[in-house]
């Protein structure tokens, strides 16, 4: 593919910074948790973070019904404030929920959707077939268009050139990339240059990502170390790599913990033992066992994310 600089877009909304993907909290019930849900944003937004993701995969969002989604996304946006930018994970199976959902979340107040690639017909979801789905979402959206990429729920891994082709479209203004690939996100940005908004899509690998022109991340770890993962960013756009690298490795195992090693259920457990609400998974998922949340809790505190 021959190389095009992606010019940074008139007005484009600015992405770089932090953002935990908030988990959904539930009820023993069941039911979705309100004042919990405001509980754990009114802890979050006291930290310097650019904003947050209502809906990405730490937040069940497969799980919800389209009623759950609007409450959710409601509760959120009155809790959030307005210097801190709110990102709707939209993404459905077809274009057209996609375009529905993401058309609400506008009317809602989100300031821009995040949309995963369909993958329920994965072998006949080509590059041509995404571009054409994502296309279609940024022409009709309100608001703006952040690709999503994560090959390890979906089974499909957008590539650089496809990322950087769909780069071009003014409404479409960056990717959240969550296959730890770093010499992809290498490429994309060597493709499509600053204009492009990459986003690491986990904490384990945001030093690596930020090196090859990531402007921040999407991240589970930032829900329960907000303020490690503001430190690692800030260290690196202050030039101090040797505590930058020392504090990623710290993380690493923090992050594992939460996401490739225990998912959700981890992330939950995590939020329980720093004192806001975690609660129940929804089912089929199920929470950690006793063993599991013991070790949970040592790398907590290892991590220094938990006090002993």
């Amino acid at each position: 593919m021959k190389e095009k600089k992606i010019q940074p877009k008139e007005n484009t909304l600015q992405l770089g910074g932090i953002y935990p993907p908030i988990p959904t909290p539930f009820n023993e019930n069941g039911q979705i948790a309100v004042d919990a849900l405001k509980k754990n944003l009114a802890h979050l937004t006291g930290f310097d973070l650019r904003g947050i993701v209502v809906m990405g995969s730490n937040g069940e969002y497969v799980m919800l019904s389209e009623e759950e989604k609007l409450l959710l996304m409601e509760t959120a946006r009155a809790a959030i404030p307005r210097d801190k930018l709110m990102i709707a994970g939209t993404g459905c199976q077809s274009t057209e929920s996609t375009v529905s959902l993401t058309k609400k979340a506008a009317q809602i107040g989100a300031d821009a959707a995040l949309v995963i690639t369909p993958s329920y017909y994965r072998k006949l979801m080509t590059p041509e077939t995404l571009s054409i789905h994502f296309r279609a979402v940024a022409d009709e959206s309100p608001i703006p268009i952040i690709l999503y990429n994560m090959p390890a729920c979906t089974g499909i891994d957008m590539d650089a050139e496809t990322a950087a082709a769909l780069a071009e479209h003014p409404n479409i203004i960056g990717l959240k990339d969550s296959s730890g690939n770093v010499v992809k996100i290498g490429d994309i940005f060597r493709l499509a240059g600053p204009g492009f908004q990459v986003l690491a899509g986990s904490g384990g690998f945001l030093l690596p990502a930020l090196s090859v022109g990531a402007v921040g991340g999407v991240m589970a770890l930032a829900n329960i170390a907000p303020a490690q993962s503001i430190a690692l960013l800030k260290l690196f756009l202050e030039g101090n790599q040797k505590e930058a690298q020392e504090l990623q490795v710290r993380m690493i195992p923090v992050n594992s913990a939460v996401t490739a090693r225990w998912g959700i259920p981890a992330l939950k457990a995590a939020l329980d033992f720093l004192g806001l609400y975690g609660g129940p998974v929804r089912p089929p998922l199920q929470s950690l066992p006793a063993e599991t949340r013991n070790r949970l809790q040592e790398i907590l505190v290892e991590g220094g994310v938990l006090g002993t």
